[in-house]
């Protein structure tokens, strides 16, 4: 049994906090030896450390009119250093009615509710955006103090998101409470550190923008091959179909029909190369589900469809080693890819290697080519492209919770590409990892290195971040 012994007058410090989780130990030790520096309310404007209110409050603004011309940032877009993710937009109109929202270069956001824990900065591809009344907004008082990509760093390692996850409350769904969140303490490296940790983030930021170009290049090409290169979805209001139509697929709901479908359908069942089905490609195993109840706080990760994305997993919740033997059938193997039917259907992820322990959700499914026609990268591009996202969206329209039964994953159209195309594809799309994957590394490295900063001193975390990024030379000229 772990427990914690505070005095009365830190729980009257606290605003007589008596929840058991406000004082755990790990927060405890956070707190100690964060002891003494300042406290980000003293380095961010206090007042500009906030959100636009209840939703209530500017749902008249939202819908003033429907022209969606601003990007509109959401909790879930934010909280692993840059913005990222599906938004939606917001009409000008009402984005000037909302100016504390209104996101400025070097801004920092952070969610209030859902996925509390970390921040994201504002970049120049973010900037004069808007962000809804789930996220915070940070704005940093004198930058040359405090540089944005640093205090990012900062809350995005242990003793940031310890600290944020204790200023959050509720049971059910956590929320931030901005008053706690103004006590974050906050570890001021020195000016040369702090340049140190921004060039890692810079550097990063400039790799995850070449994985993208590389990514949209190789889909440019899948869509070049097709004719689709400018094609975009078009919703109409009316269509005429057979009702023979309706007897072969078994589906009388209108949008089930809608053109757009049968354009996409037809532009790969045209394609001089060929096509097929993905039952004839890949053979399909289901996951499991385990139940929330097997949930814990460490062990084997166990993989939800929000941690699958086209270029990594990531972990949330986990189980015990117990209960992986049991069920260690669903083990993903190298050479798999992972792809999801519930929830967000249509995402995949390519185990190119061989994957760590893990056991992926009921709502993923695990792909394994069979055939000599398709090569990997490119039917996991494929997979993640807007040929099967359109077929997808026929198949679960009008659902409240999106499911994709495996029948109809298996009947997903694939257009077979020459060879010689797809490896081309394959090239790009191989580029595009390896450049995201170094991203990523270089991210943990920025945290990792803060973090020694605070447990060591400056001169061993930068040590040791040369020795990390010496194969990528981001500090071969310091």
């Amino acid at each position: 049994m772990e427990y914690s012994v505070v005095s009365y007058k830190m729980i009257l410090n606290e605003g007589l906090r008596l929840d058991p989780d406000f004082y755990k130990k790990e927060y405890l030790e956070i707190e100690a030896k964060l002891s003494g520096n300042p406290i980000l309310s003293d380095i961010a404007n206090t007042f500009e450390l906030h959100s636009n209110g209840a939703f209530a409050d500017i749902f008249s603004i939202l819908h003033h009119d429907n022209a969606a011309e601003v990007i509109y940032i959401r909790s879930e877009n934010v909280g692993d250093f840059f913005v990222s993710g599906n938004v939606t937009y917001i009409s000008k109109y009402a984005h000037e009615k909302l100016k504390k929202t209104q996101t400025k270069l070097g801004d920092i956001l952070t969610a209030r509710t859902g996925k509390v824990g970390g921040a994201s900065v504002i970049t120049k591809d973010w900037e004069n955006a808007n962000s809804n009344q789930n996220v915070v907004n940070i704005k940093i008082k004198e930058k040359g103090k405090t540089l944005p990509y640093y205090l990012t760093t900062f809350l995005n390692t242990k003793y940031g998101v310890a600290q944020f996850l204790k200023a959050s409350t509720g049971n059910v769904q956590q929320w931030l409470n901005l008053s706690l969140l103004r006590k974050t303490k906050i570890f001021i490296g020195s000016k040369c550190f702090q340049e140190i940790i921004s060039k890692i983030v810079d550097t990063s930021l400039d790799k995850q923008t070449k994985s993208n170009v590389s990514y949209s290049q190789s889909e440019n090409l899948l869509l070049n091959e097709l004719g689709l290169t400018n094609w975009q979805p078009k919703h109409q209001l009316s269509f005429i179909k057979n009702y023979s139509d309706t007897e072969q697929a078994e589906r009388i709901d209108a949008e089930y029909y809608q053109p757009k479908y049968e354009e996409i359908i037809k532009a790969i069942q045209n394609y001089s190369g060929g096509w097929d089905t993905l039952e004839n490609l890949v053979t399909v195993k289901k996951c499991v589900e385990v139940g929330s109840g097997e949930y814990r706080y460490e062990g084997i990760p166990f993989v939800r469809v929000s941690n699958i994305s086209p270029f990594e997993i990531t972990e949330e919740k986990y189980i015990s080693e117990k209960l992986y033997q049991k069920i260690k059938q669903h083990q993903p193997k190298k050479g798999e890819i992972l792809f999801s039917k519930d929830a967000s259907p249509g995402t995949a992820y390519y185990l190119n290697e061989s994957p760590q322990k893990m056991i992926p959700s009921g709502g993923i499914l695990r792909l394994k080519n069979k055939s000599a026609k398709i090569n990997n990268e490119y039917l996991t591009l494929v997979l993640n492209s807007i040929l099967t996202k359109e077929q997808v969206n026929r198949d679960v329209g009008g659902s409240v919770i999106l499911h994709w039964p495996p029948d109809q994953v298996k009947k997903t159209v694939i257009p077979i590409l020459s060879i010689a195309k797809q490896t081309q594809i394959q090239q790009k799309v191989t580029e595009s990892f390896n450049l995201h994957k170094q991203s990523k590394h270089l991210l943990e490295c920025s945290k990792r290195a803060v973090e020694m900063a605070i447990e060591q001193d400056e001169q061993k975390a930068i040590n040791w971040l040369k020795e990390q990024t010496r194969d990528i030379g981001v500090m071969d000229a310091d």
